[in-house]
């Protein structure tokens, strides 16, 4: 939850100690810093990690990436209060893989992985993914990392603690990030984002079940879109209920559904009716089919067909729409319908904000604890390819009313200049599921009957969209607590069984790994 710049001291800690569940994601960084001479020829690699009972979590299951630093130009806007943009500078962003997640390669590209060279007075920071198997034991597993170069070797310890409880397949918490062509259609990035337990817009159908059994899938959109323009008030027509069949038929009949048909329509109330007859159509295909509209709740919306139930199944607004809703919010929550979020640009000064020069609890709090605080559903992002012609130098990716917005809409890198099949991951994107995994920790205690208990320590962190706090230790704490919560009321039976286990192995990147016992012979 730290950037380092370039030529920061970084704390000097002497091993690495972390916490998890089974099935989790649990990142650290390790930073390299040269003295006044070049550190040639740097490399990482992790031991396996020996934990109860001789059980080992394989090396496999650590993933390295080099932190590839941005040059931030032309700033945010600065609100002047609040929640404010770091300003211009030198931020870490992109993670250029060692491994090749497609191929198990080492990635061999313009911007080089690893080895790597650390210039002197300089700082090179590695990312580190740990995956926890869905099988492992609980208890605490350590191992170490090697650092080497020409000049030197070190050994840091790492030590795991896996907590007994287990992280569901399918996150509680629903997503909708978009993408352009041709990434729209790229099986490839579709399987990056869901690893990352966010959901792409939607997927090509033959993907689905395959998505939706390995990789977590809850919820795609089905491919039909108004054409909404909030500037001109217009829209299209729905599609027929035969036509939405068709495409309907195409999906797994237990994966849910929605139709995205018209973006930031509150300017246009004359459109409203289009909206209800996209949901007339939808509904007379089949009911559970829902209907997401960025648009605040409206008493316009809230009735279709005199049978009660709204126009539109998932409200999704910025922070600045949820406030000015009002008590709105709660109508249509009581009436069954969802409140999702989403962010774009830096619309006010108090809310999380994406841009890459805002500090990290930015792009992990608001899934995380203010979603649950707010008992929001679901969080939207329109865009992770929004790229300018050179994104690896110049990531203006948009520009509005004289203002820049650095990293906005772009989550992710093209990976051919870093050796790389698909594209690679920014370190907000890694945060972003990390406040995903948060608001699960919640959901659980829920199911577990501990909502209020869980609910009155996340308030701790964030109870709304104004007060949520800006110290990374206070969301780590909190997550402790969270976590060691659950541990206690986890029922033992659940250890001695792995639902779908097979299906989360495939998660690990770059491939393999269950834990497995380690003999005497290896010992």
């Amino acid at each position: 939850m730290q950037r380092i710049g370039k030529a920061d001291r970084p704390a000097e800690r002497a091993e690495v100690k972390i916490w998890a569940a089974r099935g989790e994601y649990e990142p650290f960084q390790i930073v390299i810093t040269a003295g006044t001479e070049n550190t040639r020829s740097v490399y990482l690699e992790a031991s396996e990690l020996i934990g109860p009972e001789r059980n080992v979590i394989p090396s496999a299951n650590l993933a390295f990436y080099r932190e590839y630093y941005i040059h931030v130009v032309n700033p945010s806007p600065d609100p002047g209060r609040g929640n404010r943009p770091l300003g211009r500078g030198w931020y870490p962003d992109a993670l250029i893989p060692f491994l090749d997640p497609e191929t198990g390669r080492r990635t061999e590209g313009d911007i080089p992985s690893a080895p790597f060279d650390v210039n002197p007075n300089q700082n090179q920071p590695v990312w580190v993914d740990v995956y926890v198997p869905i099988d492992a034991r609980p208890g605490l597993y350590t191992g170490s990392v090697r650092v080497s170069s020409a000049q030197a070797e070190v050994r840091i310890p790492v030590s795991l603690h896996v907590w007994s409880f287990s992280l569901p397949l399918e996150p509680t918490l629903k997503s909708s990030f978009g993408m352009h062509e041709p990434l729209l259609s790229d099986r490839r990035v579709h399987e990056i984002l869901l690893k990352h337990k966010i959901m792409p817009v939607s997927v090509n159908p033959g993907d689905a079940r395959e998505f939706q059994q390995k990789l977590g899938q809850n919820t795609s959109a089905l491919r039909f879109w108004g054409n909404s323009d909030r500037n001109k008030c217009i829209m299209d027509p729905p599609p027929s209920p035969d036509q939405i069949a068709s495409e309907l038929r195409q999906y797994p009949a237990n994966l849910p559904v929605y139709v995205y048909p018209a973006d930031e329509i509150d300017p246009c109330p004359n459109l409203f009716n289009t909206v209800r007859s996209w949901a007339v159509n939808m509904r007379a295909v089949d009911p559970r089919i829902k209907n997401l509209v960025t648009v605040s709740p409206v008493p316009a919306l809230y009735d279709v067909g005199g049978m009660g139930r709204s126009a539109v199944d998932i409200w999704t607004l910025l922070p600045k729409a949820y406030e000015s809703a009002g008590d709105r919010i709660k109508i249509v929550q009581a009436k069954g319908d969802e409140i999702w979020s989403y962010t774009a640009l830096v619309q006010d000064s108090y809310s999380p904000k994406w841009e890459i020069d805002f500090a990290p609890i930015n792009y992990r709090i608001q899934p995380g604890f203010i979603s649950q605080s707010l008992g929001l559903t679901g969080i939207l992002y329109w865009r992770v390819d929004q790229w300018t012609a050179a994104p690896w130098q110049d990531v203006t990716g948009y520009r509005i009313d004289g203002n820049t917005y650095p990293g906005e809409g772009m989550l992710v890198y093209p990976g051919r200049e870093a050796g790389a099949s698909s594209v690679v991951p920014s370190m907000r994107l890694k945060w972003i599921r990390e406040g995903v995994e948060d608001y699960e920790y919640v959901a659980i205690l829920k199911r577990l009957g501990r909502g209020d208990w869980a609910l009155a320590h996340v308030h701790r962190a964030a109870a709304d969209w104004r007060i949520w706090t800006q110290d990374v230790k206070v969301l780590e704490s909190v997550r402790r607590e969270l976590g060691d919560e659950i541990e206690k009321l986890w029922p033992s039976e659940a250890l001695n069984s792995s639902p779908r286990s097979a299906a989360r192995e495939r998660l690990v990147e770059p491939g393999c790994c269950a834990v497995r016992k380690r003999s005497s012979q290896e010992r």
